[in-house]
């Protein structure tokens, strides 16, 4: 195969070599990779015609389709940037990060439509809107792309070039845009695909959702070996279980609460499971009930996959060995893994700033390939994550043993993760703060079994008022994402905060969390 090292290539590649292979199924529909390198080429004349060109940012939001492959190479062979966004934001929120990508154009998916029509007036920088189905007011995407020539435009991205700008929630409540270079990506590409049981014959499941890295970067794994990818549209446990068999699927990426919801089908003992060959799973943390069921119901290889947005997904993994529940390495069952190829890891003692001794926990730190450029347009922030020498602080407390494995312990900045979705405290508490029965909050994951974590808020009541938790609750529900709300609320007399006023947030976590072994679950 021809060496690949941008996505422009990785289409131009198979499209040429792999022609009439599938590169993608949705629902009854085949694409090949020819066709999805011609359509690609119409895409990204279409893109041109907006005057689109190298770094423009190009969003789409939708739920997982073909479009959004088109959309990525299309822009790909403009050294252009993909943004997808999370479509599960509040309509506030998805206008936020338009706003601050500076996407010219944007498609949008029919399902969206009223969203769409609730932020128009929000959006300056859009020069074009395009609906994937069609909408009253604006042009379909079938009616932009079809009348565009098949030619390529040519474009020759460089590996410094920024190729996907993916959102992540910050501590201060804004997402920030991580720029992701295709030397990040390329970084990963090589030794992931292999260590994850790809080749050009495997047949995987993509059912994660694209705005993520672990739907958008698995993804790019099987396309970049020129494998067949069975998409959907979204995570669906049942339909998921029906597939596997019906494809023949022999690679899949799931998080735990999947996994878990998976287990939990009456279809599950029934089915065929003899062409799964691996697993990945990750995202967020795993029980060892819910691995060791996983283990013996699918029968395949498992890798579990640590990593983030920031580092281009996987830097981390425990490998297929490592996954026996009752042999006598047992305990590795509880730790993220070993340093993938290419991929430094250090502990840091936060007292010292100095390197923690062996067994010691402290902050993560990674050198890679894969580190990020940069958060877009915030420097002072891109500054306080990545050193000068090129470690990227990570904000997960963890330590590594004399063997080399990581064990994740506690999370520095306070972030709950609910069912693989990062959450941060204080967009919740801004949000609740203008509550006028609120006159304090701290929001804090606590243990639940369905999704690893769910989303706890601790008031203290303004003075004469009494709002009740579903009132908290809808309050947080009309203005978030519904996976960010509280789904439960207690009541204080006054937040414990340190000396400079910080809240601190083991002090209310560790009643919820007492008898476990990690504060995390």
């Amino acid at each position: 195969m021809t060496t690949i090292n941008s996505l422009a290539e990785l289409i131009r590649v198979h499209g040429s070599e792999r022609g009439d292979k599938p590169a993608i199924t949705f629902d009854d529909r085949t694409v090949s990779f020819g066709a999805l390198d011609a359509r690609s080429n119409q895409v990204a004349n279409a893109l041109a015609t907006q005057g689109v060109g190298t770094g423009d940012r190009v969003a789409i939001l939708d739920k997982n389709s073909v479009e959004y492959f088109e959309l990525l190479f299309g822009g790909a062979k403009l050294n252009a940037v993909n943004v997808a966004v999370n479509w599960r934001l509040a309509a506030p929120e998805i206008a936020q990060i338009l706003q601050d990508s500076e996407s010219t154009v944007l498609v949008v998916g029919q399902d969206f439509a009223t969203v769409l029509d609730a932020i128009v007036g929000d959006l300056p920088v859009i020069k074009k809107i395009v609906v994937v189905g069609g909408h009253a007011g604006y042009e379909s995407y079938a009616d932009w792309v079809d009348p565009q020539p098949a030619t390529d435009p040519g474009a020759v991205p460089g590996p410094g070039d920024v190729c996907f700008q993916l959102y992540t929630s910050g501590t201060t409540g804004l997402p920030k845009g991580v720029m992701l270079t295709n030397a990040n990506l390329f970084s990963l590409l090589p030794t992931a695909a292999p260590e994850w049981g790809f080749g050009p014959d495997s047949v995987n499941l993509v059912a994660m959702p694209l705005f993520h890295i672990g739907g958008s970067g698995y993804a790019t794994v099987g396309l970049f070996v020129g494998c067949h990818t069975i998409l959907m549209r979204e995570v669906d446990p049942a339909a998921m279980l029906a597939i596997i068999p019906a494809k023949r699927v022999t690679n899949m990426f799931a998080v735990p609460a999947v996994l878990q919801f998976m287990l939990m089908m009456p279809s599950v003992n029934d089915i065929d499971f003899s062409t799964l060959h691996t697993i990945v799973y990750g995202a967020s943390p795993i029980s060892v009930e819910v691995l060791s069921g996983s283990i013996k119901t699918f029968g395949s290889n498992f890798i579990q996959a640590y990593g983030m947005t920031e580092t281009t997904g996987a830097v981390v993994a425990l490998m297929p060995e490592d996954h026996d529940p009752d042999g006598p390495n047992a305990h590795r069952l509880r730790a993220a893994g070993k340093a993938m190829q290419g991929v430094e890891l250090r502990i840091i003692d936060p007292d010292t700033g100095t390197d923690a001794a062996l067994g010691d926990v402290g902050e993560i730190w990674v050198r890679t390939g894969q580190n990020m450029l940069g958060y877009w347009k915030k420097d002072a922030e891109t500054a306080n994550t990545i050193t000068a020498d090129g470690w990227l602080k990570t904000g997960d407390a963890g330590y590594l043993d004399a063997d080399g494995y990581l064990f994740i312990h506690d999370r520095v900045k306070d972030m709950i993760i609910s069912g693989g979705e990062n959450i941060y405290p204080a967009e919740i508490e801004n949000c609740l703060m203008s509550h006028p029965g609120v006159a304090d909050i701290a929001a804090f994951g606590v243990p639940s079994e369905k999704w690893g974590e769910s989303v706890h808020a601790a008031v203290v009541k303004a003075e004469g008022a009494d709002p009740g938790p579903e009132d908290i609750i809808a309050f947080a529900r009309e203005r978030l994402a519904h996976f960010k709300c509280p789904t439960s609320v207690s009541y204080v007399d006054a937040l414990p905060r340190n000396p400079s006023g910080k809240i601190l947030r083991r002090e209310l976590r560790a009643p919820f969390w007492e008898g476990r072994e990690r504060s995390v679950n």
